[in-house]
């Protein structure tokens, strides 16, 4: 399929909020999903108190801990920002194609495409800024920055550079990505400057990592491939119209979660305690798992589209109906997990996280995803959207076109 881009005169016109009816299932239930997995990778972030070993990993933990932080690093750790970079992508080309249905030309799409870019960056700024540091809202707003030349490319042209971005990622992103993060996970005490109450220290250091953040995953490609896929995803209708191709979401999901499990086992090993690597070859299983995690996070989203096939008859009611409500409100959901865990668990907030377990944290991550569950569905029988998504909405395209 070529996106033919149609000319208009005048403002962008915003298309209609999409009507529940009209949503497609696949899409909302990996969503809100994949919000599930987020929680259980970010709880560690607010754990704080305890000692490190030289993998990152909190020593002093009890048996339960280490098979809780194994299996979550055997099957979560570094899946769920593909996950989200993926459908990301996926939001990017159904917005696309619904303002070229209306008649906007390619310049005029990136152009709202643009603006709600910078606005994603500055909500992840305020987000890392006032909350937490490991937010990945910015980012993507900087990979869609990029991604917005792509609207209007033809299928060939954009598997060309989605094969192009993602050669650049593997030979030269995941190997620098690979260094940073085999130097320490969670780390042992909570980020802090001298001198500086806590909570300033957090708003510190939570702006300065935003913007390197933002710099360092557009030069190395954290994103990009990633968020191109998501847009060939929504082009092939895999996703969407699920029915349409069940052999190959079924080969992409087995085999997305083969390479899981054996990329991520050598990592996972050492949360465990069963393995204690080199520095050398530490960084090594680092960069298999992120290299893993990729295809894995693909398999994902194609399992959740293979689960909503197969509960197609609920429709929106029962578990699916409960994924799909998180799902489309998932920027209201993600930024929720903060506004929970972050004053809950941190030094500047109640300090809970205090010498607490993995199993604990997880607990405690998996409460907060359902709180956020309860939220959306509480939302989504009143007829409302999530407040963000409404605000980000209006921000994009202004209060008299929203």
């Amino acid at each position: 399929m070529t996106a033919t881009p149609l000319t208009t005169a005048g403002p962008p016109a915003a298309p209609a909020p999409i009507a529940k009816a009209e949503r497609s299932l696949a899409p909302d239930i990996a969503r809100g999903g994949m919000l599930l997995f987020i929680a259980l990778a970010n709880v560690p972030v607010h754990m704080w108190g305890m000692a490190s070993d030289r993998y990152g990993h909190f020593t002093g933990q009890s048996a339960a801990d280490h098979v809780a932080l194994f299996i979550e690093q055997l099957v979560i750790a570094e899946r769920s920002r593909p996950m989200f970079a993926i459908l990301y992508g996926f939001g990017i080309a159904v917005m696309a194609s619904r303002m070229f249905a209306r008649g906007l030309d390619a310049k005029a799409v990136r152009k709202v495409l643009r603006r709600r870019s910078w606005w994603l960056i500055a909500f992840g700024f305020v987000h890392a800024t006032f909350l937490f540091v490991g937010d990945i809202l910015a980012p993507y707003g900087a990979a869609g920055l990029v991604a917005l030349f792509f609207v209007h490319l033809s299928d060939k042209a954009l598997k060309r550079w989605l094969v192009w971005s993602s050669l650049y990622l593997v030979v030269i992103g995941l190997p620098v990505l690979g260094l940073l993060f085999s130097g320490g996970g969670e780390g042992g005490e909570p980020m802090a400057i001298d001198g500086v109450p806590p909570y300033v220290g957090q708003m510190l250091m939570g702006a300065i990592l935003s913007v390197s953040l933002d710099v360092v995953s557009v030069l190395l490609a954290m994103f990009i491939p990633l968020v191109a896929a998501g847009m060939m995803l929504q082009r092939s209708g895999w996703i969407d119209r699920p029915s349409e191709h069940l052999p190959q979401l079924k080969t992409v999901f087995i085999t997305g979660m083969i390479v899981n499990v054996l990329s991520s086992l050598p990592y996972a090993l050492t949360a465990l305690g069963a393995w204690e690597p080199s520095p050398a070859v530490f960084i090594a299983a680092t960069y298999l798992t992120l290299l893993g995690g990729m295809y894995a996070g693909l398999g994902y989203i194609c399992g959740f589209a293979l689960l909503a096939h197969k509960l197609r008859g609920y429709g929106r009611r029962g578990v699916p109906g409960v994924l799909a409500a998180v799902g489309e409100r998932s920027l209201t959901c993600y930024l929720l997990q903060s506004v929970i865990m972050a004053p809950l668990l941190t030094v500047w907030g109640f300090g809970l996280g205090e010498d607490i377990g993995y199993l604990t944290a997880f607990g405690v991550a998996f409460g907060t995803w359902l709180c956020t569950v309860a939220v959306a569905v509480a939302l989504d029988k009143a007829g409302k959207r999530g407040p963000f998504e409404v605000l980000l909405r209006r921000l994009t395209y202004g209060p008299k076109r929203a």
